[in-house]
């Protein structure tokens, strides 16, 4: 894995509560689910060290940890709670794992490991699960790609039509687009609040309730004077173009793709 790798999955999952030197675990160490409460007792005994044991993230918030599948409850966990993989999931889609201190069942449907790196100068979309680079999907860019989005820009200003840069986490997902389906962006983050703040674009009110939004990973005020509506979308022409008003256009077929895996709270990071 290279350095400049690293520091991107690094930098994934210290959005997610992950300590940057325990995200490169390998997801083949994980354990076979048990099948039956002996077997379960004696993988216990071989489980990963939970210190480098493979993290996923909640995509559904209130999901129930259970202390064993179906059994009783342990906590209520919100979008976005880091887990850690303890075993593969059992032949009834639970998986164990460990959350804090505190190891438990969650039904695997309700994790994810997924994340996207979008490189613009490339104009292309990565996409990893974990470590393991799983789709690389050309992308149309922006009328003016380079350098980072400062402000709303006037439908004639295409020079002003930037793409953010930074970490980012999806809010919603728009199957009713009018470029075929969305991805919206958790743009402006707060480190684009806090430009803002500086340069007089937004006033304190506007910085704290985006702040407030990122806290929770919902998806931040969208009517400010700092833009927002930054989506992943469809309707792209595979041919790596520049056109789009700050969003990132893949062809349907990717967003097909995408759309299959895709969740409320999916990391993206988006580099020059």
């Amino acid at each position: 894995m290279t350095l400049r790798f690293s520091l991107v999955l690094a930098c994934v999952w210290a959005l997610a509560g992950v300590p940057a030197g325990q995200a490169q675990a390998d997801g083949n160490s994980l354990l076979p689910a048990p099948r039956t409460f002996a077997e379960r007792d004696r993988l216990a005994a071989l489980s990963p060290d939970p210190e480098t044991a493979p993290p996923y993230y909640t995509v559904r918030a209130g999901e129930p940890m259970r202390k064993e599948p179906g059994g009783a409850l342990l906590a209520t966990l919100p979008l976005r709670s880091t887990l850690r993989s303890l075993s593969e999931p059992d032949p009834d889609g639970w998986r164990r794992v460990l959350h804090g201190e505190t190891e438990g069942w969650v039904r695997d449907e309700a994790l994810s490991n997924l994340w996207i790196r979008i490189d613009k100068s490339e104009r292309m979309v990565y996409v990893y699960r974990g470590a393991e680079l799983w789709k690389t999907m050309p992308a149309d860019v922006s009328a003016t790609p380079e350098g980072d989005k400062i402000r709303r820009a006037a439908r004639t200003e295409s020079e002003e039509h930037k793409i953010p840069e930074g970490t980012f986490y999806v809010t919603r997902r728009h199957p009713e687009s009018d470029y075929y389906l969305a991805f919206v962006l958790s743009y402006p983050t707060p480190v684009h609040a806090l430009r803002g703040l500086d340069e007089g674009l937004i006033s304190q009110r506007e910085y704290e309730s985006i702040l407030a939004a990122h806290r929770e990973f919902r998806e931040p005020p969208q009517g400010t004077r700092l833009g927002g509506l930054i989506e992943i979308h469809g309707n792209g022409s595979g041919r790596q173009r520049a056109w789009t008003r700050g969003c990132i256009a893949l062809r349907n077929v990717h967003m097909d793709d995408l759309w299959e895996v895709v969740q409320v709270g999916t990391p993206v990071i988006i580099e020059p």
